[in-house]
């Protein structure tokens, strides 16, 4: 029977993790400090870790090193509710074996306590028994919503491993970010590369990607190296790769298959050690399918997968995210913030052009504001973006209204009484009444029509309104 040791200051979280754990057949420990957690751990060796990263006392980075320097070997899950990408890095470049952020999903956690039961087991076996963050100028990429959290984390198990990386998601998500991050938190030396091959001249594109030597065609009077060359011992992040040309796809494999590179005009074969990070708006599933991108290609690069969230799917993040623009925009003469109003504005809107679009709007509006205060008066209106507003024009009013309850949502989980558990009759009170009192405005206060278009029985609206007086 595996032995977890939990670390945390909140007793309901100890608690919590006791009960599921117990059921699931391991012993567990509990501790409120770290300090409390290493003389237990020298007592009795845990298997595994659960431990919290802001602690009274040493915080859980320290505990961490401290762990290991006692030759504690087990495997460490940290957790935090202050979760931000460069957390996330420092907590696998430390050694955790993987990162949770609060609130904890139970059934998540348990399973990764299992997966760092089984890696413990199998190690031993091979050994022969044995609070948000502020918001800085240098983060690349910001939010504390679970989608971005799971990002966060996927970066820093990736970071430092040498296998290709494809990034999906829509257009103005942040995949040229991420791709940055990556680079910025892994071994390599080199420069990072971006290249966008669609929009190279097809006359020049391989010239371009791979070097040509003196004379190879008219205007080459002197040997050139390539982007891809450019990028040894670095990264080469290529956008948009669904829309490369099919024959460029076959170079593109061999040269990932071989690590060679071959001028454009020459004979001789260069060797070229870079990670290759790709990015794509499109389905490449879909184009393998239909004959339009290399179903060999596709599996070379889908060897690690980042997928990024729409905007509208995260609207919790776009205080933060509205709050890192405003760093960018501001001078050294005037700090610009955003009222209650235009901040709700923000939070209401689809963006269809995701992040970048948001981005744009704050940078306006900065320009606009003649004060101190951005109001909804000086953001620019919203513009769909044109490839996407037959298919979401349907959809938008169910966007703005996830994203509003999403947002109304994160700011009661961050008050002080978000644990009285009344959470869903709160949003109740204030979400039916709306409702009811539009539905009946329709039907001119015909209360029968109203309840048959609400699915509820007459008398179920008669009892509901009366509690409205």
């Amino acid at each position: 029977m595996s032995h977890v040791l939990v670390v945390d200051d909140e007793p309901s979280i100890c608690w919590a993790f006791r009960e599921c754990l117990t059921d699931e057949g391991f012993s567990v420990d509990v501790a409120g400090t770290a300090e409390q957690a290493l003389t237990m751990a020298d007592a009795k060796t845990p298997d595994v870790i659960v431990m919290d990263i802001r602690l009274p006392g040493i915080d859980g980075f320290q505990a961490l090193a401290q762990f290991r320097s006692n030759s504690v070997t087990a495997p460490v899950i940290i957790m935090t509710a202050f979760g931000s990408l460069k957390t996330a890095v420092t907590a696998i470049d430390g050694g955790a074996f993987d990162y949770l952020t609060k609130p904890l999903d139970l059934d998540r956690a348990v399973a990764v306590v299992q997966q760092a039961s089984a890696a413990a087991e199998s190690a031993a076996a091979k050994n022969g028994g044995s609070a948000r963050s502020a918001v800085s100028r240098d983060d690349l990429l910001v939010g504390s919503s679970a989608s971005m959290q799971e990002v966060f984390r996927r970066i820093a198990l990736v970071a430092e491993r040498d296998v290709p990386v494809l990034i999906t998601g829509e257009s103005g998500t942040g995949k040229d970010l991420v791709a940055r991050a990556i680079h910025q938190h892994s071994h390599r030396s080199g420069s990072f590369i971006p290249v966008c091959i669609p929009a190279l001249s097809e006359s020049v594109v391989e010239s371009e990607l791979f070097g040509h030597v003196k004379g190879a065609f008219t205007g080459a009077d002197q040997e050139r190296c390539g982007l891809l060359e450019l990028a040894n011992e670095g990264t080469a992040f290529v956008d948009e790769i669904g829309d490369v040309s099919l024959n460029l796809q076959a170079k593109l494999l061999r040269v990932l298959e071989t690590g060679e590179l071959r001028p454009v005009g020459g004979s001789a074969a260069r060797r070229a050690s870079f990670r290759l990070i790709a990015a794509t708006n499109r389905s490449l599933e879909q184009r393998v399918t239909s004959g339009e991108f290399r179903g060999d290609l596709f599996y070379r690069l889908n060897v690690f997968r980042i997928e990024l969230p729409a905007l509208r799917d995260r609207a919790c993040d776009i205080p933060e995210l509205a709050e890192r623009f405003l760093l960018d925009t501001g001078s050294n003469s005037r700090s610009l913030s955003l009222s209650s109003d235009a901040l709700d504005e923000l939070i209401s809107r689809p963006w269809f052009g995701n992040v970048r679009e948001l981005r744009n709007a704050i940078e306006a509006a900065s320009v606009v504001c003649r004060g101190d205060t951005i109001t909804p008066d000086h953001l620019p209106k919203p513009v769909p973006s044109l490839t996407q507003i037959t298919e979401l024009s349907d959809q938008a009013p169910s966007i703005r209204l996830r994203g509003a309850v999403e947002a109304w949502t994160c700011f009661h989980l961050s008050e002080s009484d978000a644990s009285a558990g009344d959470l869903l009759e709160q949003f109740q009170k204030i979400a039916e009444p709306s409702l009811i009192n539009t539905v009946l405005k329709h039907f001119n206060g015909q209360r029968g029509e109203t309840a048959r278009l609400l699915g509820i029985h007459r008398e179920t609206l008669r009892e509901k309104l009366r509690r409205q007086e």
